[in-house]
């Protein structure tokens, strides 16, 4: 059953499932009667399960599927207003998932002995020690270095949460440690920083950085995060990688790409819309606009970008000299007319059916606002031909687990600091190409996050990418210098 809000059907979810543990009087019509009550309240019951049976009474543990928590609580109430029934506890299933942390250090060697203890340990690993002083580069080949990643975070805009702080913060990295080793085996580890002064993150990164064979940035609101980067980049010996930005493009040009392939349209006659101009939409539009898009007009919350504005940072600023080379003006929607492709890195509920209508035919959206994104997408799907968001629930989710992994995977592969609008490009490539062309169609342009062939892919396109980039530097040393044809 699904929960109807307004024009909008919300589906139960996973993420509020819920499992109670009920007491009912011994009869075979009790459990009927409780699935029956999780369903009239709107519930998705995923499991049924006789817990314990005697003779005066049975114990029931009922799985759930809600909307939200407050929907979950009512299944609860409706549950327990069934005759005889009594629900003796409610377990919230995504809450158990992260008691005690998702994350663990587990030994590489063992230590069953007093022999092993003196080579890992002390007095054998002195020596180490003593070969790594003398040659700190030999860090990566001896020590966990190779591959560990920082995911670094100062907690000020996390998911769609906003500044919640290092300690509210630490689920998510944890989350994000975990899918680094799951699909690309790269040890990561949460490093939450309680502070958000732009020197001090700095600072404080590049004394850790030793430990490390690369940074992985993460939920730091921009402008400051467009900074931070840059600053680490420039003053560290490792990559340094701001998934919300680079992550963010290199998925969205992998759906794009295979978008394109399935309404018949070339990315040099296109025009894309881009609504958000903050760390994601910055890195979309520079991603794209390398890619030779015909034409892209980005929007902030007072509609497209005005060139005039005052005040505008530097990397709106760049945005503004670099796009909408027509000199369009007016509102999202209105910037919307004829468009072809629609992206939303922005906020939910800002575009109507009507004006997913008003795009050109053909049209690709891709509303990535998440939890809610910026259009309905069945109401989107009437009129474009592709729709894609953020969201596990709906057909073609564009998520970031598709690129960070094998793309850290092949930075450390391949012992390199730079990272490059190639190597970028090379990642969405292999993304892409990871839709076999009998799969590709209007609800299928992007991999499952789950398919185990997408982080060995992007981890050898970024390999040879970084291959090629050494291989050019090599043959013409002045190329390090001159702007733009490094750094992504």
């Amino acid at each position: 059953m699904e929960i109807k809000v307004g024009r909008k059907t919300t589906p139960p979810t996973p993420g509020y499932s819920i499992t109670m543990r009920v007491e009912a009087p011994p009869e075979s019509a009790m459990a009927s009667a409780i699935a029956e009550a999780i369903g009239e309240a709107g519930g998705a019951l995923t499991a049924l399960d006789v817990a314990e049976r005697r003779a005066d009474r049975m114990v029931v543990d009922a799985t759930c599927d809600a909307r939200d928590a407050d929907h979950a609580e009512q299944i609860g109430k409706a549950v327990a207003a069934v005759p005889g029934v009594t629900v003796l506890e409610v377990g919230d299933r995504t809450f158990l998932v992260h008691l005690g942390g998702k994350l663990e250090v587990t030994p590489k060697v063992q230590l069953k002995h007093r022999d092993d203890l003196s080579r890992a340990y002390t007095p054998g690993v002195a020596r180490v020690c003593t070969a790594i002083a003398e040659n700190p580069a030999d860090a990566r080949r001896l020590t966990i270095k190779r591959n560990t990643v920082a995911v670094v975070t100062d907690g000020s805009a996390v998911l769609g949460l906003g500044n919640i702080g290092p300690e509210a913060a630490l689920p998510v990295m944890e989350g994000k440690a975990a899918l680094f080793k799951q699909f690309a085996d790269v040890d990561a580890w949460p490093v939450c920083l309680d502070t958000q002064d732009t020197d001090e993150i700095v600072s404080v990164v590049k004394a850790l950085a030793p430990v490390y064979g690369g940074i992985n940035l993460e939920d730091i609101s921009a402008p400051r995060c467009f900074e931070i980067e840059a600053r680490l980049r420039e003053a560290l010996d490792i990559p340094v990688f701001h998934d919300d930005q680079h992550g963010t493009a290199i998925v969205v040009l992998a759906a794009l790409t295979n978008a394109l392939r399935v309404v018949g349209k070339r990315i040099e006659d296109i025009t894309i819309v881009v609504s958000g101009v903050g760390a994601a939409g910055h890195a979309i539009i520079h991603l794209l606009h390398e890619q030779g898009v015909g034409e892209i007009i980005g929007c902030d919350r007072r509609g497209v970008l005005d060139p005039e504005q005052a005040g505008m940072d530097d990397f709106r600023r760049w945005i503004a000299d670099n796009t909408n080379r027509s000199g369009r003006r007016g509102t999202l929607r209105e910037a919307l007319v004829g468009a072809d492709v629609f992206i939303g890195v922005s906020a939910p509920n800002l575009l109507t059916e009507e004006d997913i209508a008003a795009m050109d035919e053909g049209a690709i959206v891709f509303a990535l606002a998440n939890p809610d994104p910026e259009v309905d997408p069945a109401a989107a799907g009437r009129h474009a031909a592709v729709v894609a968001t953020g969201r596990s629930d709906y057909p073609n989710q564009i998520n970031n687990v598709l690129a960070f992994p094998g793309f850290f995977r092949g930075l450390l592969d391949a012992g390199v600091s730079d990272i490059t609008g190639e190597m970028m490009t090379a990642a969405a490539r292999a993304i892409a190409a990871a839709v076999p062309p009998r799969q590709l169609s209007a609800d299928s342009i992007i991999p499952s996050v789950f398919d185990s062939s997408v982080a060995p892919a992007v981890a050898a396109a970024v390999r040879e990418a970084a291959a090629a980039h050494t291989t050019a530097q090599d043959q013409d040393p002045d190329r390090a210098e001159r702007p733009g044809e490094n750094n992504a």
